[in-house]
C-alpha cells in the first residue's frame, strides 16, 4: 500500500475537477480526499501501486472539459489509514493564486436539458453545470466558492442543494447552480424603469420588440449587447447614427451554425471555432449570392464577424426569433462594456427604448472575443470572454510580484506571481476617462483575486501614455519595454524561442527609441535584447494624430518629400487651396509633424490613392478596404530598395497614382510588403517572426505563410497590442531571473 500526496495547479477550480477525481479514486478503489485550496487543488490517496497507477493515468488523459493543469507535484507520505475517499471543505491559506477560469458557453448537456419539457430547467434562462456558464465575470476572490462570487446571495432550493451536494451529479459544486425556484430574476423594463414583464414572458416580448424593428439592450454574460434585426435597414441604419459609427461592422450572433452556413463560406476549421466552448466572433467570408442581411453591416467589405448564441438567454432569445441579429457591445464607442443598469440609463438612453436585465451582478466585465483562422490556425484580435485571463506556467527562481500594464491601444494586463504569468481580458484604447478608469479597475480585481502587490512595474516606453504616466506615480520601480521588440518577446514566449529570431513588427504607432513613431521594423532578437537592423523610409505625420484620421495627410507628405513635379495633381486635388498651403507650410518648417515608419500608415496612404477611403473611421479600415479589393491572380509588384538600412519606397507613390485601378493598386501593393518580407528574411539565416496589428490583414498573413516555410506567429495570444504585456513581462523576466518556461497545455 502507498500514500501519495498531489499538488496540483492550473485550471482546477469550479471546472468539475474535484468530483472527477472523487470518480476515478472510487473506481479505482482508492482511499483518501480532495480538497480545493487558495493554490489549487491537494490530492492524497492510498492503494495499491497498481491502482494508483491506473488513478495517474486517468488524471492525465481524462480530464474535464474545461480543466487544465499546468503543473502537478507528488510525493510519497507515512501511511494515514483512510477509510474512503471524500472531498472535502476548501483550505484557505495566506497565498493565493488559484486561477480562475474564463466563462464558457453553454454545453450540450444542459442545451438538451433547457429543451426537455419533462426536465426541471425547461426554457430556464440560467441553466449551467461544471462545464459551461459564467466563471471570471461573478468571481470576487479565489478560491472558486459560491461565497466568492455574485452567487452568494441566491440560496439553493433543496433540489438545486441535493444536485451541489452530490459528487456523481454533473452539478457537484457548479458555484453558479440555481433553478426557476431559486435563481435570479429576468426583468424588461423601458428606460424609466418601468418593468413590463419577468422571466420568460420577458424574453417573449423582447423578440416581439426587437422584430418590431426597436433597438433593445440584454444584459449577456459579461456585459450589455445592443440588439436589433440584422435585416432591418432602417433601424440598423438609425443604430450607426446614434451610435456614432458610421461604417465599423458589426457583429452577427445566429441562432446555430446551419443559419451562418447559409451566408457565409466556413471551413472546417472555423467551423470548428464558431461553435467551440469559447463562442467567439470569427471573421468569415460572405457568400455574396446566398448573404441576404443588410449589407449596412459590413460595408464595402467581405468579411462578417458571425457568432453563436451562447448563453441560455441568448439561446432562448435567438429560438424565439428564428433569425439572426446584430450583437454588438452596449458601450459609447471606444469605452468599455456596460455591465449595470445605471451606466446604461446614463449613457445609451439616447439610443436605447428597452432593456432586459437580470438581478445577478457581473463583478467583472469582459467582451466578447474575436479572431479568424488562416493557415488552420487562429489569429486572435480582442482576447476575453471565454478565452480570458488566460495563465502560462513560467518556473524561475525570483519571488518578485511583477505588474505589465500593456500598451496604449487594445490594452491588457499580465501579472506574474509564484510561477504564473496572467493575462487579463481586453481593457481597451485608454483614449477617454472611462476606459482609464477600467484599466484601473481590472487591476484593481486582479490584486483581490491574489493579493497581489507588485514590485516592479514593467510597461512602453511612451512618455505620453496613459500606463506610462500612471506607473511612474505608483512609488515602484519601472522597467520600460520598446514596443515593437514587445511585440516580437510575446511571440518567442508563445513559441518557446531561446535563440536570436529575425522579429518584424508592424502596426500603426509605436515609440521608436529614437523618438519618432516606429511601426515597420525589423529586428535582430532574442528573448533579452534586439538590434533594429532594417526599417520603412521615414514620412512626417503632418499635425500630429490629426494625420491618423485624416488619412489624406499621409501620401501628401510623401508627395512632398519626393519632391517631383509630376504626379501630384490628384493628390493636391483631395484639398481646398487654404489647406493645401498650411499643409505645405506645416511640411516645410516641420511643425508638429513627428517623424513615422509605420506600415500601418502606409496602408491608409495606398487606401487614399486607391480612393476609397480619405478618413478612417475605425482601427484598421483602410487594410481591410485594401485586402476587399485584393485580386489573386495579380502577380505584380513595384520596387523598392534597401539602402542605409532603410526599405526606399516613396518612389512608387507616383507609380501607384498612375496605375490609377484602385483593384491593381491594392494588389501590388500587398505583394510588395510580401516580396520585402521575402527578400530580407534571405539576408538572415534565422526563423521568421512577425508581430503587430497589420498582420490581422488576412490576405497579408495568409501569403506569408504560403511564401515563408516556416513563419512563427502568435495563436494563443492577441499578434495586435492586447500581447504587448506579455512580451514586456517575458523580457523583464528573461533579464532578471534564471528560468524554463512552460506554456500551458504541455
Amino acid at each position: 500500500m502507498l500514500h501519495r500526496n498531489y499538488q496540483i495547479e492550473g485550471i482546477v477550480q469550479g471546472v468539475g475537477f474535484r468530483p472527477f477525481i472523487y470518480q476515478i479514486a472510487k473506481k479505482h478503489n482508492l482511499k483518501g480526499f480532495v480538497l480545493n485550496n487558495s493554490t489549487g487543488v491537494e490530492i492524497s490517496i492510498e492503494g495499491t501501486k497498481e491502482h494508483i497507477k491506473a488513478f495517474e493515468n486517468d488524471l492525465k488523459l481524462k480530464l474535464p472539459p474545461l480543466a487544465r493543469i499546468d503543473f502537478l507535484n507528488k510525493k510519497d507520505k507515512a501511511l494515514e489509514n483512510f477509510q474512503d475517499f471524500k472531498i472535502i471543505k476548501s483550505e484557505h491559506k495566506d497565498t493565493k493564486y488559484s486561477l480562475i477560469s474564463p466563462d464558457f458557453a453553454m454545453c450540450p448537456e444542459c442545451y438538451k436539458e433547457m429543451f426537455d419539457k419533462n426536465n426541471r430547467r425547461y426554457q430556464y434562462f440560467f441553466t449551467n453545470c461544471t462545464n459551461c456558464g459564467p466563471r471570471y465575470s461573478i468571481v470576487n476572490t479565489v478560491p472558486y466558492d459560491r461565497p466568492n462570487t455574485s452567487m452568494n446571495e441566491f440560496n439553493m432550493c433543496e433540489e438545486c442543494l441535493a444536485e451541489y451536494e452530490n459528487p456523481d451529479d454533473r452539478r457537484y459544486h457548479a458555484q453558479p447552480i440555481s433553478c426557476p425556484k431559486c435563481g435570479p430574476q429576468l426583468f424588461l423594463k423601458k428606460m424609466n424603469g418601468e418593468v413590463l414583464a419577468t422571466n420568460n414572458e420577458a424574453i417573449d416580448l423582447l423578440a416581439t420588440l426587437i422584430k418590431q424593428g426597436h433597438i433593445v439592450c440584454l444584459k449577456g454574460m459579461g456585459g450589455f449587447h445592443l440588439i436589433c434585426d440584422a435585416k432591418n435597414e432602417k433601424t440598423i441604419s438609425t443604430l450607426r447614427e446614434k451610435k456614432k459609427r458610421p461604417t465599423k461592422p458589426f457583429a452577427i450572433m445566429f441562432k446555430d451554425i446551419q443559419a451562418i452556413e447559409e451566408i457565409c463560406q466556413l471551413s472546417v476549421e472555423e467551423r470548428e471555432k464558431i461553435c467551440s466552448n469559447q463562442r467567439p466572433i470569427v471573421l468569415v467570408k460572405k457568400d455574396n449570392k446566398q448573404f441576404n442581411l443588410s449589407l449596412l453591416i459590413a460595408p464595402n467589405i467581405d468579411r462578417l464577424g458571425v457568432f453563436l448564441a451562447y448563453t441560455p438567454l441568448h439561446v432562448l432569445l435567438l429560438e424565439k426569433l428564428q433569425m439572426p441579429i446584430i450583437a454588438t457591445s452596449a458601450n459609447h464607442s471606444g469605452e468599455p462594456i456596460i455591465t449595470n443598469e445605471k451606466d446604461l440609463k446614463d449613457k445609451l438612453g439616447h439610443i436605447v427604448e428597452f432593456y432586459l436585465d437580470y438581478n445577478r451582478q457581473i463583478l467583472n466585465a469582459s467582451d466578447d472575443s474575436v479572431m479568424q483562422v488562416l493557415g488552420g490556425k487562429e489569429l486572435i484580435m480582442r482576447a476575453s470572454r471565454g478565452v480570458t485571463p488566460i495563465s502560462y506556467r513560467y518556473e524561475t527562481a525570483t519571488n518578485q510580484k511583477i505588474l505589465a500594464i500593456g500598451a496604449h491601444q487594445k490594452n491588457a494586463i499580465a501579472l506574474y506571481i509564484n510561477n504564473q504569468i496572467i493575462l487579463s481580458p481586453y481593457i481597451g484604447d485608454l483614449d477617454n476617462i472611462s476606459t482609464v478608469d477600467f484599466f484601473k479597475k481590472t487591476l484593481e480585481n486582479f490584486k483581490r483575486f491574489y493579493d497581489f502587490e507588485p514590485d516592479v512595474i514593467v510597461g512602453d516606453k511612451h512618455p505620453l501614455y496613459e500606463t506610462t504616466h500612471w506607473a511612474k506615480k505608483q512609488g515602484k520601480p519601472f522597467f520600460q519595454v520598446q514596443h515593437h521588440f514587445a511585440h516580437i518577446a510575446a511571440t518567442m514566449f508563445e513559441h518557446k524561442l531561446d535563440e536570436d529570431v529575425l522579429g518584424i513588427a508592424w502596426d500603426g504607432t509605436g515609440y521608436g527609441d529614437d523618438g519618432s513613431i516606429w511601426g515597420g521594423e525589423f529586428f535582430v532578437a532574442n528573448k533579452t535584447t534586439y538590434k533594429r537592423v532594417l526599417s520603412f523610409e521615414p514620412f512626417s505625420l503632418l499635425g500630429g494624430d490629426a494625420s491618423i484620421k485624416d488619412i489624406r495627410r499621409i501620401p501628401l507628405s510623401m508627395i512632398l518629400d519626393i519632391k517631383e513635379p509630376s504626379n501630384h495633381d490628384f493628390i493636391f486635388s483631395l484639398f481646398t487651396h487654404t489647406e493645401l498651403n498650411l499643409l505645405k507650410q506645416i511640411h516645410t518648417k516641420q511643425i508638429n509633424s513627428p517623424k513615422c515608419s509605420a506600415v500601418g500608415r502606409l496602408f491608409d496612404a495606398v487606401a487614399v490613392i486607391c480612393g476609397i477611403c480619405d478618413k478612417v473611421t475605425y482601427d484598421g479600415e483602410s487594410g481591410l478596404l485594401l485586402e476587399n479589393l485584393y485580386d489573386k491572380n495579380i502577380k505584380e509588384t513595384y520596387n523598392f530598395f534597401i539602402k542605409e538600412d532603410l526599405i526606399r519606397y516613396k518612389h512608387t507613390i507616383k507609380d501607384m497614382i498612375e496605375d490609377k485601378e484602385p483593384r491593381v493598386i491594392a494588389s501590388k501593393f500587398i505583394n510588395t510588403l510580401v516580396k520585402i518580407i521575402e527578400e530580407v528574411s534571405t539576408m538572415y539565416r534565422l526563423k521568421v517572426l512577425v508581430s503587430g496589428g497589420v498582420f490581422q490583414n488576412r490576405t497579408l498573413l495568409e501569403k506569408l505563410i504560403l511564401s515563408i516555410p516556416k513563419l512563427y506567429f502568435q495563436n494563443k495570444t492577441p499578434i495586435n497590442d492586447g500581447g504587448i504585456a506579455l512580451g514586456q513581462l517575458t523580457n523583464y523576466l528573461a533579464l532578471n531571473s534564471d528560468k524554463k518556461v512552460f506554456l500551458n497545455n504541455e
